[in-house]
């Protein structure tokens, strides 16, 4: 996967366009769908990598995780760790809305920085 992909991918996740993304990093028009051809500068990979809140390593391709898999293993480890709300069993269909819930939550987090 190339690092324009990774962009593109990470930012969908975050309910970013790129045009959205490039803005948000302050540069100019296209800069970042020029990175489908050109390598962009370490200043520019840094800036989206921050306001992606990913490492600049894992948008190079040198991670294999981004923040948002290690979210998923601690939030699916909470969950594990609560079978039961007052007095009563959480159901699976629970705990895939309770998942969902707070990874809308962190995610919400991750935008506002």
């Amino acid at each position: 996967m190339t690092m324009f992909d990774r962009v593109k991918e990470i930012s969908k996740k975050r309910g970013l366009s790129l045009a959205q993304l490039n803005e948000k990093a302050g540069f100019k028009q296209n800069v970042i769908y020029s990175w489908k051809t050109k390598t962009p500068s370490i200043d520019k990979v840094e800036s989206v990598a921050k306001v992606l809140g990913v490492s600049v390593d894992y948008l190079l391709g040198k991670e294999e995780k981004s923040k948002d898999q290690d979210y998923d293993g601690e939030v699916e480890e909470a969950l594990n760790s609560a079978r039961m709300y007052q007095g009563k069993p959480i159901s699976d269909t629970q705990r895939e809305t309770i998942k969902g819930i707070v990874k809308a939550y962190l995610d919400a987090q991750n935008k506002d920085k």
